[in-house]
């Protein structure tokens, strides 16, 4: 199947498209710190938006690949004056909409509405970067949750492979 054209409205977040994968730290005050691998994904139908999905696995003392940790999948809808909403659906039961600007290869998103299931985790905002470092993607997550404030959750330094 052909690659369709990229929708104009695009162009603004154009620096995210393909397969990222690489290796990054998480940690918080009610769990332990570790390392992670993850594959990230950015694609597009021609349509004004850019499908997102996230997988990651815990990095073992040895450097292998163990158990596999989160998986998120989304949408990335740009809007005028260099505005983007973001929708993330997470199989743990949560539920989150960001909305950010776009500048020079870099995106700042906040949370507007997050939602959750009965069971699901207590998760009561978050705030993403995401960023060319050279030709990597950066990005760090900051969350409050499960009773803490807003602070450092994860992040990674990813290489383009696709």
């Amino acid at each position: 199947m052909d690659v369709p054209e990229l929708h104009p409205d695009l162009e603004p977040l154009k620096f995210l498209l393909g397969t990222w994968e690489g290796a990054g730290v998480g940690g918080y005050p009610t769990i332990e710190s570790f390392n992670f691998g993850q594959e990230l994904s950015f694609t597009h139908i021609g349509k004004p938006f850019l499908v997102y999905a996230s997988r990651t696995w815990m990095i073992e003392a040895d450097g292998t690949l163990g158990r596999p940790l989160a998986v998120e999948t989304g949408y990335w809808r740009p809007r005028p004056d260099h505005q983007v909403e973001v929708t993330l659906a997470h199989p743990t039961g949560i539920v989150e909409i960001y909305v950010g600007d776009v500048a020079f290869n870099r995106v700042e998103l906040h949370t507007d509405v997050v939602a959750r299931t009965e069971s699901a985790k207590e998760v009561t905002g978050g705030h993403r970067l995401y960023g060319l470092i050279g030709e990597d993607l950066g990005w760090a997550y900051d969350m409050a949750a499960m009773g803490q404030q807003l602070q450092s959750h994860l992040s990674a330094q990813l290489k383009k492979v696709s």
